[in-house]
C-alpha cells in the first residue's frame, strides 16, 4: 500500500488552492450584498406604525391625557337646562245661591323650564383629584418611554438575530465548500496512490455533516426573518451587514456607579413608582378632606306656564318667572367612622407604594450592574476571539503545510478548519451580543433613544 506521506506534483497545487479558497470564503463571511437592504433605524420607523404592543401602549397613553382632563371638571362650573310638562285633572263642586250644586271639571297643563348652574368655590377632594389626573399623565408618559424603549430593543434584537443566522448559515456553506475541495483533494491522492482510504471517507464524513448542518442553519436564518417581519410588518427585509473592519464603540461613560445613579433616577420603571407614590400620598390627603366642608355657588333661572290656570286660580291663565342666586354650604358631621378607615387605607396604601418605589430602584440597579459587566466581558470576549481567529488562520495554515510535507494528516486539516469557521461565527455573534449590550445597558439607566439606533447604523455598511 503507497505510504499517505507521498504526494504527486499535483497535490501541492490542490491544497494551495483549498487554503486560498478557505480564505476567500472567510473574507466573505464579513460581507454582504447591501441591495435593497434596510438599515435598523429605518426599520424602527416602520414597527412604530405596526407594531401591536406599541400602538396599545400609544391608545393608552391618549387615553390617559382624556382622563385627565375629565378631572378638571370637577373645578369648573356645570350648567343643566330642565324642562317639563304636566297634567292636573281638577274637579269642583259649587253651590250658587239657590243652593243648586254644579261641578266644574279643570284640566290644568302646567310648562316648566330652567336653567341651574352651580360653581364649586370649596371642594378640596376635587383639586386634589385634578392633581392625581395630572400625575397620572406623567406615569402614562412612563409607561410610554418604557414601551417605545423596549420597541427599540425588540428590533434591534431581531436585527442581529437575522445576521447572527446569517453569518452562521455563511459558516456552513463555506465549510462546507471547503470540506467538497479537501474530498476531491483526498479522492485525487487516493486514484494516485499517494493517500489512503481513510482521508476520504474522513472528508465525506464531514461533508454530509456540515449538509446536516446547513440545512438547520437554513431553517434558523427563515425563523428569525419570520421573527423580524413579525415585528416591522412586512416580509423580505435584508438587515445591512456591520460595516468592515468592525469597530465596536466603548462604554461612556465608563464608570458602574453612573450607570446605576441614572437608572434609579430616569429608568421608567422607577419614575412609574416614584409618581404613584406621590398619587398615593394625594389620596391620603383626598381621604382627609372628608371631615371638611363644601361650598358651591348655585344659581337658576326658571319660569312656569299654566295656560287654564292653577287649582288656586281656576281658569286663569298664569305665567311666573323665577330667578336665584346662593351659596350653599355643606358641612359633614357623622358618616358612620368612614371617613377614618378610609384615611387608614390610604396610609397603608402610601406604605406599599413606597416599598414598590424601593423594590423598583433596587431592581433597575441591579439590572444596570448586569448590563455594565455583561458589556464589558462581551468586549474582552470580542478581543480575545479576534486572537483565537488569527491563530486559528496560522495553525491552518500550519496544518496545511505540515500535510505536504507529511507530518500531518487529513482529519487534522479538516480540525483546524472545522475550529477556524467556528471561531469565526463566534467572533461574529459577540460582536452583535456586545451592541445589543450596550443598548439594553441604555435601556436598563432609562436613556435609551433614537440617536443611540443612529449611532450603531453607523457601523452598518451603506
Amino acid at each position: 500500500m503507497p505510504s499517505p506521506q507521498r504526494f504527486s506534483p499535483r497535490a501541492p497545487f490542490a491544497l494551495h488552492k483549498l487554503c486560498l479558497s478557505t480564505a476567500a470564503l472567510l473574507g466573505a463571511l464579513a460581507f454582504n450584498t447591501t441591495a435593497n437592504a434596510q438599515s435598523l433605524l429605518e426599520l424602527v420607523e416602520q414597527a412604530r406604525g405596526y407594531d401591536a404592543p406599541w400602538q396599545s401602549a400609544k391608545a393608552q397613553y391618549d387615553a390617559t391625557v382624556s382622563r385627565a382632563e375629565q378631572a378638571r371638571a370637577g373645578l369648573l362650573p356645570s350648567v343643566a337646562a330642565q324642562a317639563g310638562v304636566s297634567t292636573a285633572h281638577t274637579q269642583y263642586r259649587v253651590k250658587t245661591s239657590t243652593q243648586t250644586a254644579r261641578d266644574f271639571d279643570l284640566h290644568g297643563p302646567s310648562q316648566q323650564a330652567a336653567i341651574v348652574a352651580s360653581q364649586p368655590l370649596f371642594r378640596p377632594a376635587n383639586r386634589i383629584t385634578f392633581e392625581q389626573g395630572k400625575r397620572g399623565v406623567e406615569i402614562a408618559q412612563a409607561q410610554m418611554d418604557a414601551a417605545d424603549q423596549d420597541l427599540l430593543i425588540r428590533v434591534s434584537q431581531a436585527y442581529f438575530d437575522v445576521l447572527a443566522a446569517q453569518d452562521t448559515l455563511n459558516v456552513v456553506q463555506a465549510q462546507k465548500k471547503a470540506i467538497s475541495e479537501q474530498l476531491a483533494a483526498a479522492k485525487s491522492n487516493f486514484e494516485l496512490g499517494n493517500a489512503t482510504i481513510t482521508d476520504s471517507r474522513e472528508a465525506q464524513a464531514r461533508h454530509d455533516l456540515a449538509s446536516a448542518q446547513e440545512i438547520a442553519a437554513t431553517n434558523d436564518l427563515q425563523v428569525k426573518k419570520l421573527a423580524l417581519d413579525q415585528i416591522v410588518g412586512h416580509a423580505g427585509i435584508s438587515p445591512l451587514p456591520l460595516a468592515q473592519p468592525v469597530n465596536l464603540p466603548a462604554v461612556e461613560p465608563a464608570d458602574l456607579n453612573q450607570w446605576v445613579d441614572t437608572a434609579e433616577s430616569t429608568q421608567p420603571a422607577v419614575r412609574q413608582a416614584q409618581i404613584a407614590l406621590d398619587v398615593a400620598r394625594l389620596e391620603t390627603k383626598k381621604a382627609e378632606t372628608g371631615h371638611l366642608p363644601t361650598v358651591d355657588l348655585q344659581a337658576s333661572y326658571g319660569m312656569q306656564r299654566n295656560p287654564n290656570g292653577m287649582t288656586s286660580q281656576p281658569f286663569v291663565h298664569s305665567r311666573a318667572t323665577s330667578a336665584s342666586v346662593g351659596v350653599a354650604l355643606n358641612v359633614p358631621l357623622f358618616a358612620g367612622f368612614a371617613v377614618q378607615n378610609r384615611v387608614k387605607e390610604t396610609l397603608s396604601l402610601e406604605d406599599k407604594a413606597q416599598a414598590d418605589l424601593d423594590n423598583a430602584r433596587r431592581t433597575v440597579a441591579q439590572a444596570s450592574r448586569a448590563a455594565y459587566l455583561g458589556v464589558q466581558s462581551g468586549m474582552g470576549q470580542v478581543k480575545a476571539l479576534e486572537a483565537a481567529v488569527t491563530s486559528s488562520k496560522s495553525a491552518l495554515d500550519a496544518n496545511l503545510l505540515g500535510y505536504q510535507v507529511g507530518v500531518r494528516v487529513n482529519i487534522d486539516i479538516l480540525n483546524a478548519q472545522s475550529q477556524l469557521y467556528q471561531t469565526q461565527r463566534d467572533l461574529a455573534k459577540a460582536r452583535y451580543d456586545v451592541l445589543m449590550g450596550q443598548l439594553k445597558l441604555r435601556q436598563a439607566a432609562g436613556i435609551l433613544g433614537e440617536e443611540d439606533i443612529a449611532k450603531v447604523d453607523g457601523l452598518l455598511a451603506k
